[in-house]
This record gives C-alpha cells, sequence and structure tokens, in this order.
C-alpha cells in the first residue's frame, strides 16, 4: 500500500486509454470494409464494341457489297431524309 496514490493512473491516462481503444475499433471496422469491398468487388466487363448503322453501311460499301448510289441512298433513309416520290 505504499504506492497506492503514486502508482495510479491519472486523467490523461484514462483519456489515452479511451482514444485508443477507440482508434482500435476504427481501424478493426476499416479493415473489415475494405475486405468486404475486396471481395465482393466484381471487375466490369468491357462492353462489346457495336457498330453504328451508318458504320455498318460504310463497312459494305467498303467490301464492295453495294455501289455508291446505293450507299448515298441508304443513307440518307438512315438519316431520315427520305426524299423519293412514289
Amino acid at each position: 500500500m505504499m504506492f497506492w496514490y503514486g502508482n495510479a493512473m491519472s486523467g490523461w491516462g484514462y483519456m489515452l486509454m479511451m482514444v485508443a481503444v477507440v482508434v482500435f475499433w476504427v481501424a478493426i471496422a476499416v479493415v473489415v470494409i475494405a475486405l468486404v469491398r475486396g471481395l465482393a468487388h466484381t471487375p466490369e466487363l468491357p462492353s462489346p464494341h457495336v457498330d453504328t448503322p451508318e458504320q455498318v453501311l460504310a463497312h459494305r460499301l467498303a467490301r464492295g457489297e453495294i455501289d455508291d448510289d446505293e450507299y448515298q441512298r441508304k443513307l440518307h433513309l438512315l438519316q431520315g431524309h427520305d426524299h423519293r416520290v412514289e
């Protein structure tokens, strides 16, 4: 009992202990959240490249499947410029 009052923790010791416990539990929570997010994350697959109708038409012209007149006519149809008189 000789050191009863001399060895006791002061108010600063209790404050430091409380701060250390809070920091410890916050660190545990951050690690758990990071693990859950890391394990649950699914990588996004790249979307397949889809050509626009104008690009498909240009490819058909380049391959020789259609001629220039047909290309121009169909391009105007795709763009909504239908000037045919029937």
